[in-house]
């Protein structure tokens, strides 16, 4: 008989009651092929939660000290490809001069690679003999110091108390010394040889920019913004003009007293006056230190020969340095870069710090570079704020 009890089938306008609820997430757990998941809902996205964070982190500060290790592992080829650079900027200003002159740009690159090349002969033909012949004298004189110690009342008295050649001949016997000096000329080799082959690596990369220095400018204003071109190059050109007078005039600072100390150590009777002077003027090329460097070490080698060379060493590079920093470099510098005195010695001393003789070196025309930087393209933009 039929049923008489009321049917209980929820309806469709039920679907807002709890059992809706439960059907929307089993629907939700169905993945595309029909079939109910088997592991549930999934969860929020590892983006967003900590431990992934946390890794990303770390990676990225491992990554961040693996390139830091890797700069320093190279430094020594960051400073040659800079200073090569900088070289090949300071020259171009002389190539473009032959250029005027209707001579091709590699035939000008030529004559002044030649130059550079005769420029470090002639200091390596000046300073090499004296200092060999210095070597060789002290080494022949070495038997008549030794002569002399034992002829002094002194050192025989410390040799009977505490028997001071007997063993100093112990030891030479011994092959300690032969072990120490073979290890020191070992290392003296090596320290050559690396200077060698960095001068070498240094003047290839200098005539590899100095011959693509138009190529690697146009380049590098491809990487900005076609309508910032135009002013970018402005700015680019005064810079590179900047540096190439830079280093022109400190160059020929640099020849200045080299010439003026070379004609002081030639009328004064100084021996190996040429390399004493060639000294004076590589150190010259230091910022703030290189003149007082080159001095102290002129006077030094002037006190070995002489007390009276030495005094007139005093006084010459005491006035020719004073004349030089109110005199010469001002008028020198004054068209090339435009860096307040104060600013020189902060980028000199920051410089020095950070790379050396190298890094003083540097350190004006880049400076030089920022102040015109932020003259043109900072101050413009503050002021319109």
């Amino acid at each position: 008989m039929p049923d008489s009890r009321p049917d209980t089938t929820p309806t469709p306008k039920d679907a807002g009651t709890p059992d809706s609820t439960a059907t929307a997430v089993i629907e939700m757990d169905r993945p595309e092929n029909g079939d109910l998941a088997p592991y549930g809902v999934p969860g929020k996205p590892l983006v967003r939660g900590p431990f992934l964070w946390g890794l990303t982190a770390a990676l990225g500060v491992l990554t961040a000290w693996g390139l830091a290790q890797a700069l320093v592992s190279a430094r020594n080829v960051i400073v040659l490809i800079v200073v090569a650079m900088f070289l090949a900027v300071g020259l171009n200003p002389i190539v473009e001069v032959l250029q005027r002159y209707r001579v091709p740009r590699r035939g000008a690159i030529s004559i002044v690679f030649v130059g550079v090349i005769m420029l470090f002969g002639l200091f390596g033909l000046a300073i090499v003999p004296p200092v060999s012949q210095e070597t060789s004298d002290f080494i022949q004189a070495v038997p008549g110091y030794v002569q002399e110690l034992l002829a002094n009342p002194t050192i025989k008295q410390l040799d009977a108390d505490y028997q001071i050649l007997a063993k100093l001949q112990a030891y030479v016997t011994s092959g300690d010394l032969g072990t120490t000096v073979a290890g020191g000329i070992l290392g003296a080799g090596a320290v050559v040889l690396d200077a060698f082959f960095s001068g070498l690596t240094l003047l290839v990369l200098t005539l590899y920019f100095l011959g693509s220095l138009s190529a690697i400018k146009e380049y590098m204003l491809k990487l900005v913004p076609s309508s910032r071109r135009v002013r970018t190059r402005a700015i680019g050109d005064e810079i590179l003009t900047g540096i190439g007078g830079y280093v022109a005039g400190n160059v020929l600072i640099s020849v200045i007293a080299g010439g003026l100390s070379w004609l002081f150590l030639t009328i004064a009777g100084a021996k190996y006056a040429l390399a004493l002077a060639l000294v004076v003027a590589v150190t010259d090329l230091i910022p703030l230190v290189g003149a007082t460097v080159g001095a102290v070490l002129v006077t030094a080698v002037g006190a070995l020969q002489s007390g009276t060379l030495a005094i007139a060493c005093i006084i010459f590079f005491t006035v020719y340095q004073q004349v030089e920093n109110y005199v010469i470099y001002p008028r020198v510098m004054r068209r090339s870069v435009d860096v307040a005195p104060a600013v020189s010695v902060i980028a000199a001393l920051f410089g020095g710090a950070l790379l050396g003789a190298v890094g003083a070196l540097l350190a004006i025309p880049v400076a030089a570079a920022v102040a015109l930087i932020v003259r043109e393209v900072v101050l413009p933009r503050q002021a319109q704020v």
